[in-house]
């Protein structure tokens, strides 16, 4: 993750955040508190897709739940416990990953990894869908599994992400 900060005289801070997956968001800190916070364009960074403003209070609130202070899932605890370790996992594909531009049936996932791809998100697509061996993992695409813990860091690490 790439993060510049620039200060805005007369008005706060402004912090550039561009992620691993590539995603650019801007926010905006005002000196009163307030903070905008914008979402870009994956293909134009000079496009904002969305944008949403906060006063001091909910972006507080909101830091605390992206942080994981404010939930647990309790409901995955009971699902892991009746289904012992099989978890399900959403997990988006990030730039110059190994499995990149690759079949599911080509990197045998279910046999290296003991994984189930259960539903491909793709990237430019409201739809997902039920994965067969033939269809191609893109940059972007987030891949449903289910499994067990360790797998899925396995198959994460090894496939899914980029050793930047």
């Amino acid at each position: 993750m790439n993060i510049r900060e620039i200060e805005l005289p007369g008005i706060g801070y402004k912090f550039e955040i561009i992620t691993r997956n590539k995603d650019k968001l801007v926010i905006v800190i005002h000196d009163d508190g307030r903070r905008e916070i914008y979402h870009f364009d994956a293909e134009d960074y000079d496009e904002v897709v969305s944008s949403v403003t906060l006063s001091d209070q909910e972006a507080r609130q909101i830091a605390g739940i992206i942080g994981g202070m404010a939930y647990k899932p309790k409901a995955l605890e009971t699902v892991e416990f009746a289904f012992d370790d099989l978890i399900i996992e959403w997990f988006q594909v990030e730039p110059n990953a190994p499995a990149v531009n690759k079949k599911i049936g080509d990197l045998d996932i279910r046999n290296r990894f003991g994984i189930t791809v259960i539903a491909i998100k793709k990237k430019h697509s409201q739809k997902s869908h039920n994965p067969g061996s033939n269809t191609l993992i893109e940059v972007g695409d987030t891949l449903v599994m289910s499994g067990e813990r360790q797998q899925i860091k396995e198959i994460i690490n090894q496939l899914l992400s980029n050793k930047e």
